[in-house]
This record gives structure tokens, C-alpha cells and sequence, in this order.
């Protein structure tokens, strides 16, 4: 049996006897055929939970972290949360952003913006991007490692898990905030490893495992650390 065989068997068994270990942890089966498993909180119901405010309800919804940026002569970033894919065909992402913050100007003024999706090492980033003391303007970024998009001229942050090019194609008022709907111009994945993820007002980070390309004996996977351009 070669290695690389049984390093896969190896695996297999070791997923196998984990799955086994969460299925013995699985409480009886509820209405519907769903199976519950052991968690503290099961009993609290929504009528017994203290009525809250909308930021404290979403500050229990985790998400990923990004920088969304924009080129041109409002050249601006910032760490934003509220973004998300909208369609893969044609390919859609929207973020939404203060009308009062710089950002929402600079992405009206580029008609484009980018996002990089920040890794599990780069929360001094995301605080940096996120603080009000920062430079403003194109001097922001010289203490950052970045380069220019080819399409949108928007800096895009080296070490990312991934980058995004957009032109914006619409505007939606959303309350205090606008809805920028952006048409992809352009995708690439970067650093593999840790995600940052935002929770509960906290950065913490989640591991990213990447699928091994079969024809690779050794099994790295190799990424590049800076957007291409």
C-alpha cells in the first residue's frame, strides 16, 4: 500500500470515528425526522428571551470580515461585515454602508469598489481599517501591503483569503445605510488557512481546510499571498 494510500485510509477511519462520537452525542429524534444534538440552550424559547435591540439580536450572527475599498479621488477602505454574494449568474455581491460614512461617497464617486476577504491573521488590519483616527486619503494605505486592481484601480490587500473586483450597477436606499449592488468583474482566492470571522462584538478566527489537487503526491497547496494584477 503506497503512502499516499494510506494516509487517505488513515483519514477516512479518523472521520468515521469522529462522526460515530457526534452521533452518540445526538438526543432522540424530534418531529420530522431531525435529530438534536446535546446543546445547553435547547430549552430557551423565544417567549422566555428578553426582548432586545436589532444590533444586540445580529451581534449573535457570525460572519466573515472584509475591507471594501475604492479607487480614484475619494480613494477610501474600510472594514465592513454587511456583504454578501446576491447571484452566481450573472455574478452579484451587494455591501451596505453608513450614508454617513467616507466609504459611501468614495464607492459613488469610483462607480466601483473591492473587497478583500480578510484571513485569521489579519485582525490588526480590520481594527486599523475600522479606526476613525486612521489617515484618510491615499495616505491611509501606505502602511499597509497592497496593489492596485486591474480593473477598478481599488487597493487590494496582500495576504487575503480572497479579492473581488466590482462595478456598481445599482443603489437601493436601505434606511440608514445604502445597498451597492456590485457586478463582478473579477475573482481570485489567495492565502489558504484561517478565516477572521466576526461574533458577539469579538474577532476570533475559523480554519479553512483546502481539497488536495490529486495530482499533487506531497499534498500542499500553494496560494499566492498578493492579489495578481
Amino acid at each position: 500500500m503506497s503512502h499516499s494510500r494510506l494516509e487517505n485510509d488513515v483519514i477516512d477511519k479518523g472521520a468515521a470515528a469522529r462522526w460515530a462520537a457526534v452521533q452518540e452525542l445526538a438526543a432522540p429524534a424530534v418531529p420530522g425526522g431531525l435529530e438534536r444534538v446535546s446543546d445547553p440552550t435547547r430549552d430557551t424559547k423565544p417567549d422566555d428571551a428578553p426582548q432586545t435591540s436589532l444590533r444586540e439580536v445580529m451581534a449573535q450572527f457570525a460572519t466573515g470580515v472584509t475591507v471594501i475599498t475604492a479607487g480614484g479621488e475619494h480613494g477610501h477602505g474600510m472594514t465592513a461585515n454587511a456583504f454578501t454574494s446576491v447571484s452566481l449568474a450573472p455574478p452579484l455581491v451587494l455591501c451596505c454602508v453608513a450614508r454617513t460614512a467616507r466609504m459611501h461617497r468614495a464607492i459613488q464617486s469610483a462607480g466601483s469598489f473591492a473587497v478583500s476577504v480578510l484571513s485569521g491573521g489579519q485582525e490588526a488590519l480590520a481594527r486599523y481599517f475600522a479606526d476613525r483616527q486612521r489617515p484618510l486619503g491615499p495616505a491611509q494605505f501606505n502602511s499597509v501591503d497592497w496593489v492596485a486592481g486591474r480593473w477598478t484601480g481599488a487597493p487590494l490587500l496582500s495576504g487575503a483569503l480572497a479579492w473581488l473586483e466590482c462595478a456598481l450597477v445599482k443603489s437601493y436606499d436601505g434606511g440608514d445605510h445604502t445597498i451597492f449592488l456590485g457586478s463582478v468583474l473579477s475573482t481570485h482566492c489567495g492565502v489558504q488557512g484561517e478565516a477572521l470571522l466576526f461574533f458577539s462584538g469579538s474577532f476570533s478566527s475559523c480554519r479553512l481546510y483546502a481539497a488536495r489537487d490529486p495530482t499533487d503526491r506531497d499534498g500542499a497547496v500553494v496560494a499566492p499571498s498578493r492579489p495578481p494584477v
